[in-house]
């Protein structure tokens, strides 16, 4: 906050007056961190039981004749910011959004930013639950505290009336596009005329953003204005894309999320591949990513975001493929449930974002947007994207750009009407992921895939006719991404490997152009290179290595 805006937000305290969320201290330069942390606690405690986004801890306001004296606590800015990391040890993982310095008229003073406390955890100090009352630092009662703990998923974050928000709060270029995605959504309930005649007001109430007119955060999140986007602090309403390789970069995109998606996805490089079909001379030629498929990803994201874990998605864009990341775990069934079995979600993480993201048409609420992802990889006779679920609390989504193995791109391209979940299973073969033994069966009965378990491989009958088999398996060669992704699928099912460990799983599967001496150097640098990119890293010594993921 600039200082204009603080010198108005302590004008505007100071005029409420002391509560269960603001206190006013005179902050002396010996005020101690045990006292701070105390008090830390307690209006996180009740910021959380009021439902309010955060309190306020403001030293050099004179607690009794409301006058700002000004304090001399921790002049030093790197002292200062110091205090979050006190917090964090004493809480165990919670401290203050910021600490903001006003240089008054009357003199200099801090305000402590303190958010709520998270749903369902209350913050304590050294073991001790803090809370207040009225204007006095308390014990926080069993009442409080059980309430606290109680709470559930139930409370909607972004159907939440925003204090203070109003129309002025949204962007004009969001609404006009907003009306226009819902004109075409509704084409056959309103005409466009009709609809452009509706007030804002009236328009918002339909397209189920607001409550009543009252601005929520849902509003906020689709349409708000970048400059209004500190009304949803202490959560940071954000997704940032990074760049990862050989040249690195960043940026973060903050609301309108209806417009910034699709600016998110102009900063990836979106190149066009070509993929020849066996025995044709044309070339089909497709985006590295699909538009449609990264923006129902990114959207999916948005939609079902823990915005209460105060987390920003992530878009990372690497040389071959792209990772999204969303804090909240997947809220119901599995993604599988949605690709092979039409699942339709009961209910939602955030309800209320939801329904207004259908009403603009950003996404399907019926489930189908998963599975419309993987459709859309196939026609592109591109592997499917990747779900990891192994973390809990975070959706880990990877949508590739590049063909892993040209067998299974050959065997899309020759046979169309495959069976989803067929190509779901030949997708696990290409990525050396396991699958059921019922899938094997079924898949060696078409002759789709070779080899032994658990060394399966998509079948060589796609080669040209006229080749011998048998050559073509022992002397074609994958890129190193291929031979990466092998090591990776090997560390994700197994944890760790030896060297030897993963010279045995290579060294057969490299091209017989290859001596027994070049095929050992090319597995090392295999796994230099991935160890250069992060992705894993040696836990032993150089003698005996342990190689574990790190990604």
């Amino acid at each position: 906050m600039d200082q204009a805006t603080l010198s108005a937000l302590l004008t505007q305290l100071i005029s409420n007056w002391e509560s269960e969320v603001v206190e006013f201290k005179r902050g002396k330069d010996g005020f101690q961190s045990g006292d701070l942390g105390k008090y830390v606690s307690a209006l996180a405690n009740e910021a959380n039981l009021r439902g309010r986004d955060r309190a306020w801890l403001v030293f050099g306001v004179d607690d009794k004749t409301r006058v700002v004296v000004g304090t001399s606590y921790k002049e030093n800015p790197a002292h200062l910011q110091a205090d979050k990391m006190q917090l964090i040890n004493g809480t165990g993982s919670f401290t203050a959004r910021d600490i903001h310095v006003l240089n008054h008229p009357s003199g200099r003073v801090v305000l402590f930013e303190i958010p709520a406390a998270p749903r369902g955890m209350p913050i304590n100090w050294n073991g001790h639950y803090y809370g207040r009352a009225g204007e006095s630092l308390v014990a926080l009662g069993p009442d409080k505290l059980d309430e606290i703990r109680a709470q559930t998923l139930a409370t909607d974050w972004t159907a939440q009336v925003v204090e203070g928000a109003s129309f002025d709060d949204l962007d004009p270029q969001a609404l006009k596009v907003a009306r226009e995605r819902f004109a075409a959504k509704h084409a056959n309930r309103f005409n466009a005329d009709e609809i452009a005649g509706w007030s804002d007001a009236i328009f918002l109430n339909r397209a189920k953003m607001t409550q009543n007119g009252a601005i929520t955060r849902a509003a906020l999140l689709l349409l708000g204005k970048a400059e209004s986007a500190w009304r949803l602090n202490p959560h940071p309403v954000e997704i940032t894309w990074k760049l990862e390789g050989e040249e690195r970069a960043y940026e973060h995109f903050g609301p309108p999320f209806l417009l910034t998606s699709s600016k998110v996805f102009a900063r990836i490089r979106n190149i066009q591949l070509r993929l020849l079909p066996e025995n044709e001379l044309l070339a089909h030629e497709v985006a590295k990513y699909d538009q449609k498929v990264v923006l129902e990803a990114l959207h999916n994201c948005i939609a079902h975001q823990d915005y209460a874990r105060m987390a920003r998605i992530i878009v990372t864009e690497r040389p071959d493929r792209l990772i999204l990341v969303n804090e909240g775990g997947f809220f119901e069934g599995e993604p599988d449930d949605y690709v092979l079995h039409d699942h339709t979600p009961l209910r939602y993480r955030n309800p209320f974002l939801t329904q207004a993201m259908t009403e603009l048409n950003m996404i399907d609420h019926m489930g189908y947007g998963i599975q419309d992802i993987y459709r859309r990889q196939r026609q592109r006779f591109f592997p499917l994207p990747d779900y990891d679920l192994t973390e809990p609390d975070l959706v880990r989504l990877t949508i590739h750009g590049r063909v892993v193995d040209e067998a299974y791109s050959q065997l899309l391209m020759q046979q169309t009407g495959l069976p989803l979940a067929d190509v779901l299973a030949l997708d696990r073969v290409q990525k050396h992921l396991p699958i059921t033994d019922d899938a094997v069966r079924h898949l060696r009965q078409e002759r789709l895939i070779e080899g032994r378990k658990p060394n399966f491989f998509i079948s060589a009958r796609v080669a040209d006719a006229t080749s011998q088999k048998a050559q073509y398996i022992k002397t074609r060669a994958f890129d190193d991404y291929h031979y990466e992704e092998m090591v990776v699928g090997y560390l994700r099912e197994f944890g760790q490997a030896s060297r030897k460990e993963l010279d045995d799983l290579l060294r057969k599967k490299l091209s017989d152009v290859l001596n027994e001496t070049q095929k050992t150097h090319k597995i090392g640098n295999l796994l230099s290179a991935l160890r250069r990119k992060g992705r894993i890293r040696n836990f032993g010594s150089t003698a005996a290595p342990e190689w574990r993921l790190v990604e």
